[in-house]
């Protein structure tokens, strides 16, 4: 089968995706590009054919790190290159998996020829082969930390520096760096997404015409790859030829002084941080000038910028979706004088070939610089540039699936205690705040985060065992320091190290892991006072986010009226659960059993399904138990009864205390004890305030049994 890529021309739709991509094969000084959209949007393909459309690279023959040869890297550590003529290859596309290893990425020791040889020589990672072309992340939402501190520090200094393994390189890597990404599954670690260039958001067409030519595409290129991008070779090589005139073009571009003061007040006027929003836009507007063929930036282009650079800058709420006010845009803009007289364009550069599609290659209107010719033999484009426009709007309409998250009538007359108050609406969240962390006792070794201590694949090496299984992480000292008393009885005659299996070390390594967080929060009338409930949103809003932080999954449950409901299921969406928080109505009695049972039942399954993970359970609730819901006895001793099943599962708890006033009954302090684990004040949750609390949830009580066993510290 052919092995032939999509064509980045046979796309369909999706122009701001193409435009930002094309913008920086033109510039690639424009940062890169983060592709944020639901699954089934040409994300990956539109990515992946970019790399055929890029201009051929020049390299030094022979080295593996890509040196230019009319600039090589003076520190290269295949150099130093002489001058001369170099080699003309494509450019590549490397991508980076999410599980890849930190070696891989950034290379590390050639451990065949250092054992084998004794030669220190050292083994390029991805990085090498990604400089002076793309480098790809699918899902980068889910990559792990200690591959983004990597990744940021290479984004950053344009190099990779590795000191490792008595190893000491450095190497050019500079690369478009380009990821995409499902906001269902995550959101992306604040310091890598100010780290891209542009942001682009991304649907499927509502169009009927336009989503029957995507089938048509596909299936036409399914049936036959060869033949469906040799259709599409003409459409490939305008874009390509178009690519580099603009990039013969970009040194002649003006920028000028009105189009600076522009980007300016645009960038103070949305209130970014920093001043990278200010370079990235007006390296975007450059290269829309040159795409379109033009030698000055007009007010369009700093428009079109603004769109594609500042979306995931602006200052947000927590858990809001990146996006831009355009009438705050059009009205910054309106400020300014009309656009400077535009030069005539040097003769010399050739824009490229125009398509039969010309209109959308004349840089005007709101999309600014245009976009590659989408005409094909089959069908006449259909724009969808308003789509996709409206589509981070999308997810806001649908209101009927939360419906289940309102539980049901407000009376409950089996309780024989007076019936429940009439059901109350939602009230908004307070302001988010820094929380105190809280981890779970113990070393685990559940999936790779930021909260709790666990033995991890990657972080510090704390020592060296025996493998157990298949070696995964060589630690070398201590694989020679085992093989060098035996080298004489093994007769080695050369320089090379006699090694036996049993000479094999393991390193073993400590980091941090994700935990699995679980809200318990109380919905029932004695919490449905407006003020204290907002105050109570606001915290668990915030404790959200600390969760989003540290890379943890989250669970909801909410108890009032006759029971419980599990408002959302444990995931890795925090947004999910911070919107489901946002609408929760209270009124009802308070079945804290109910609550604290379900908590239980939710805990037992997810513990099949995912051993490793060790759960945190945060009780929200001011400890009061007035319902014994479908159980039968007092309410109080049931909820005393259900933390005591909790403690001695080995859950480690925290219940945050939401009684106020000046009388207080000490009832979530009891449940704490009851857990095993602290009780803090909504005032005493945030991170200032705690100065005197212990960081460590403990338990009271520990199930030998279970795989979550929390151990005392001494």
């Amino acid at each position: 089968m052919s092995s032939a890529l999509f064509p980045f021309s046979a796309v369909v739709g999706q122009d701001d995706l193409r435009l930002a991509l094309l913008l920086n094969a033109v510039s690639p000084a424009v940062g890169g590009v983060l592709v944020r959209g639901e699954k089934g949007t040409a994300k990956s393909t539109a990515v992946r054919a970019l790399a055929a459309v890029l201009p051929q690279v020049d390299v030094v023959p022979g080295c593996r790190f890509s040196c230019a040869p009319t600039a090589p890297d003076p520190v290269c550590p295949d150099g130093p290159h002489e001058p001369g003529p170099g080699t003309a290859r494509p450019a590549r596309m490397v991508e980076l998996p999410i599980g890849a290893s930190e070696d891989r990425l950034v290379g590390a020791l050639d451990i065949e020829r250092a054992l084998a040889d004794g030669v220190k020589a050292f083994e390029p990672g991805l990085l090498a082969a990604a400089h002076r072309g793309i480098l790809y992340v699918d899902e980068v939402n889910l990559l792990h930390d200690h591959l983004v501190d990597s990744l940021l520090d290479a984004a950053a200094m344009g190099s990779c520096h590795i000191e490792r393994e008595g190893v000491s390189v450095r190497h050019a890597a500079r690369f478009l760096l380009v990821g995409t990404m499902n906001p269902e599954e995550g959101e992306l670690r604040p310091q890598l997404l100010d780290r891209f260039g542009l942001t682009v958001e991304v649907a499927a067409s509502r169009e009927p015409e336009q989503r029957v030519e995507v089938v048509r595409r596909r299936l036409a290129y399914e049936d036959d790859p060869a033949a469906f991008a040799a259709r599409w070779a003409g459409d490939e090589a305008e874009v390509r030829t178009r690519v580099v005139s603009a990039r013969a073009l970009l040194p002649k571009v003006r920028l000028g002084d009105n189009a600076l003061l522009m980007i300016a007040a645009v960038c103070a006027g949305f209130e970014v941080d920093g001043m990278r929003a200010d370079i990235v836009m007006a390296r975007t507007a450059t290269a829309l000038a040159a795409w379109a063929g033009r030698t000055a930036v007009l007010k369009e282009d700093v428009r079109q910028a603004a769109l594609l650079a500042l979306p995931h800058r602006r200052r947000r709420a927590p858990f809001d979706a990146p996006g831009l006010d355009e009438a705050k845009l059009d009205e910054i803009l309106d400020g300014f004088a009309d656009d400077e007289p535009q030069p005539d364009p040097d003769p010399e550069p050739d824009p490229g070939p125009e398509g039969p599609e010309g209109p959308d290659d004349n840089g005007g209107g709101p999309d600014g610089g245009g976009v590659p010719p989408q005409g094909g033999p089959e069908a006449p484009e259909t724009a969808d540039a308003p789509e996709t426009a409206d589509a981070p709007e999308a997810p806001d309409a649908p209101e009927a699936p939360d419906a289940p998250d309102s539980p049901a009538p407000a009376p409950q007359p089996a309780t024989g205690q007076g019936g429940d108050a009439p059901e109350q609406a939602a009230v908004r969240a307070g302001e988010p705040f820094r929380t105190k962390m809280f981890s779970v006792p113990g070393l685990g070794e559940g999936a790779s985060g930021r909260r709790s201590r666990a033995r991890t694949a990657h972080g510090r090496t704390t020592g060296a065992q025996r493998p157990r299984g298949q070696l995964t992480k060589l630690h070398l000292a201590a694989t020679l320091h085992a093989a060098a008393p035996h080298q004489k009885a093994r007769g080695r005659s050369g320089r090379g190290l006699v090694v036996r299996k049993d000479d094999l070390r393991q390193a073993t390594r400590e980091g941090r892991e994700g935990n699995l967080v679980l809200f318990v929060v109380d919905a029932s009338g004695s919490m449905a006072a407006r003020q204290r409930m907002g105050a109570v949103k606001g915290a668990v809003l915030s404790l959200l986010l600390d969760a989003y932080q540290r890379r943890d999954k989250v669970g909801l449950i909410t108890f009032r009226g006759a029971g419980a409901d599990l408002a959302l299921p444990p995931t890795s969406s925090v947004d999910a659960a911070a919107a489901r928080l946002e609408r929760l109505p209270t009124g009802g009695r308070t079945p804290l059993a109910a609550g604290l049972l379900k908590a239980r039942e939710v805990l037992r399954i997810e513990r099949l399904r995912d051993p490793s993970r060790r759960p945190l359970l945060v009780v929200v609730t001011d400890g009061r138990a007035t319902s014994a819901g479908a159980l039968a006895g007092d309410a109080r001793a049931l909820g005393a009864r259900s933390a005591r099943l909790l403690a001695a599962d080995g859950v480690a708890s925290v219940v945050v205390d939401c009684e106020t006033g000046p009388v207080r009954l000490g009832l979530a302090g009891a449940l704490a004890a009851e857990l095993g684990g602290p009780a803090v004040t909504l005032e005493g949750l945030r991170a200032d305030a705690l100065a005197g609390l212990v960081k460590n949830v403990r338990t009271s009580a520990v199930s030998p049994s279970s795989p979550h066993t929390n151990r005392r510290a001494a």
